[in-house]
């Protein structure tokens, strides 16, 4: 089962780095890779949703979707462990990155970023934010009803991963080690 974006689409399998490379050098864009596999159900669930945005979003945006059996090098270059992990690349460096699938509105907000040269981020979706304040909670009461403080202390980090994103300190931390580097 090919992954392309339309059938004049070239197909993109079995690249190594230099080849890779080559065609991010020679899109004359921003690029958005999408790992996947045949076997992988999620990136099937993502397939239609990717290829309709790469469509959308075609005269600003090059859409590259890579076999991951097929380019173990390019794999390893960009240290993806998982897939389906899509990457978006602005003047071939990395500048967003999400494993696992996502709703089309979060798959857009990766393409509208970077087609109007902003920061790639991925909002959390109210059930995402609901379901980690309430892991989280479950983890702190458990944690302090045990006694266990290091439960506890894991129920307040993954509460806060339901709610970082709205947090000023931790956008300023971020700015300022983003700066640094």
């Amino acid at each position: 089962m090919e992954r392309t974006v339309s059938s004049s689409a070239p197909k993109f399998s079995d690249m190594n780095q230099t080849e890779f490379q080559q065609k991010v050098s020679n899109a004359g864009k921003p690029v958005i890779v999408d790992f996947w596999a045949t076997w992988c159900a999620p990136c099937m669930m993502t397939k239609p949703i990717l290829e309709k945005l790469g469509k959308e979003y075609a005269e600003k945006i090059e859409f590259m979707p890579v076999n991951a059996d097929d380019s173990r090098e390019v794999l390893e270059q960009f240290k993806v462990f998982g897939i389906p992990t899509v990457i978006t690349l602005r003047d071939g460096k990395e500048v967003g990155r999400v494993t696992g699938a996502q709703n089309e509105a979060g798959y857009r907000a990766m393409f509208e970023a970077l087609a109007e040269g902003k920061e790639v981020k991925i909002p959390l979706t109210s059930f995402d934010r609901m379901l980690r304040l309430g892991a989280g909670a479950v983890f702190i009461i458990m944690g302090v009803s045990t006694g266990n403080w290091l439960v506890a202390g894991v129920g307040g980090l993954i509460a806060f991963m339901g709610i970082y994103d709205r947090c000023p300190i931790w956008q300023a931390v971020v700015r300022m080690f983003k700066k640094a580097a």
